[in-house]
């Protein structure tokens, strides 16, 4: 049975569909990501199953979108910190959402799932993230769902001989509101 317009915890069954909605993400969004498709597009597929994080103590994890059809078009990540003095930082990563299911709520629930999920690691009690200066549309989800702009990182990433900003954010957990 297919998966009906739910946002859940991806698995290694997953990965496929992973890997096909982020190589899109990096070819129709370059300047939002750090990683490029050629980058990425040769990795096996192993590597994508373990960036899913299946284990119950997995370092990172992935939320999924699924739509009507029970189809992958978004994804959202959270790498949590693993040295002493930084664990209760984690890192929301890879946020992306087809242009086909965009305006239809499924950033706003992939973000929510992944604070849920944040919530309930323990000891956690800051999210941070980065995004290019100038996604209004992103950062106004992410200011939303409770982040808040701390710096900007200048010349951050290069994409195509142009040097971008990255706005850094953050979200207290014991704090954000629930947009």
């Amino acid at each position: 049975m297919k998966d009906r317009n739910i946002v859940r915890r991806l698995i290694a069954a997953d990965a496929a569909a992973y890997r096909v909605v982020m190589l899109d993400a990096y070819a129709m969004h370059p300047s939002a990501f750090t990683s490029t498709v050629g980058e990425r597009e040769g990795l096996p597929l192993s590597w994508w199953e373990k960036r899913l994080g299946t284990e119950v103590d997995a370092p990172s994890v992935v939320y999924g979108a699924f739509d009507d059809e029970g189809v992958l078009v978004g994804a959202a990540g959270l790498s949590v910190e693993d040295r002493e003095r930084a664990r209760h930082k984690a890192t929301l990563f890879g946020m992306s959402v087809k242009a086909s299911a965009r305006r239809a709520g499924f950033g706003w629930r992939l973000v929510q799932a992944v604070l849920d999920h944040a919530r309930a690691h323990g000891g956690l009690r800051v999210v941070q993230l980065t995004v290019t200066e100038g996604n209004a549309a992103a950062q106004t989800l992410y200011e939303r769902c409770g982040f808040e702009v701390f710096g900007v990182e200048p010349m951050a990433i290069a994409v195509d001989g142009a040097l971008l900003a990255k706005v850094h954010m953050w979200c207290d957990l014991e704090g954000a509101g629930r947009g």
